[in-house]
């Protein structure tokens, strides 16, 4: 078991958490984005990105990478969710324009979201937001963000919204040459069966895999590893959507979920893949 978990300490060396919730934050936080961004640094990760559903993190980032001293970075974003105005090309472009790195289509706010239910701190009530047409076709927003995100050669994730409007998207975005990620397809209010996610992979769709989906009993570990492997690591990168009170912190999400993958016989080379290169590649 050490052996084990001095490996998985090994392959996160230099590697990223791309779905990370921290405080300052709307809904109840373990770790403060200090705390996330030391632990991640004793861990020697290269970056963490901050992910709030009510405000951008952008400038959250740019401060603690000024100001903390350390060599690990911190990455934000912003989510088009109502107190940014929804499907907000504004609000896209001022977060990016502070150097955030993904703009999320509705999260908590989300239409398909909200059919389930409010989620655990929700505090206002809203009506859902779309993103298709009555004809099943985007709206005009949505290529609004879209070009912004293209023109600020940053990332367009699809947050909360129904499987069939991330898939619409997702080609929409790819068609227009935009970097696009597939939010926890395996989370049970946006869960994107394996093949559909291996068939937005050949068109150069990331596909994000989080640990809480396994660690909450969302989806089974062996299903989801199935899905990595129909999809190919090179298409995939692995994170933890953490920060939840009573839960593992994030730097203890990715060496679960890394030691996980170890004993499902994944190699190093290919955690690595999914815990350093693709990624990286999103940010740089």
């Amino acid at each position: 078991m050490e052996q084990e978990q001095q490996k998985a300490a090994e392959l996160l060396e230099g590697g990223y958490d791309l779905h990370v919730h921290s405080f300052p934050s709307h809904m109840k936080r373990r770790l403060d984005d200090v705390e996330v961004l030391q632990q991640a640094n004793e861990a020697k990760m290269a970056g963490v990105l901050i992910k709030n559903h009510y405000e951008s993190t952008a400038a959250r980032a740019a401060l603690l990478n000024k100001r903390s001293g350390l060599s690990t970075k911190a990455y934000g974003g912003v989510v088009l969710n109502w107190p940014a105005g929804g499907l907000n090309p504004y609000a896209a472009e001022s977060a990016l324009r502070l150097g955030a790195s993904f703009v999320w289509l509705p999260t908590r706010d989300a239409a398909n979201c909200l059919a389930y239910g409010n989620m655990e701190g929700d505090f206002f009530d809203r009506p859902g937001i779309e993103i298709l047409d009555e004809d099943g076709k985007l709206l005009p927003a949505v290529y609004e963000v879209l070009e912004v995100v293209r023109r600020y050669h940053a990332v367009f994730a699809t947050g909360h919204v129904s499987p069939k409007e991330s898939v619409i998207a997702c080609r929409a975005a790819r068609q227009m040459d935009v970097r696009t990620v597939l939010t926890h397809p395996e989370w049970k209010r946006t869960t994107v069966p394996g093949e559909i996610q291996a068939q937005l992979a050949q068109l150069g769709v990331v596909i994000e895999k989080d640990w809480n989906n396994i660690a909450d009993g969302n989806y089974p570990a062996e299903d989801m590893i199935h899905n990595i492997r129909l999809t190919g690591c090179e298409h995939v990168f692995l994170a933890t959507d953490r920060g939840q009170m009573g839960k593992e912190t994030p730097r203890e999400g990715m060496l679960r979920f890394i030691g996980l993958l170890l004993k499902n016989g994944f190699s190093d080379q290919e955690i690595k893949t999914m815990v350093h290169s693709v990624p990286e590649s999103l940010l740089n």
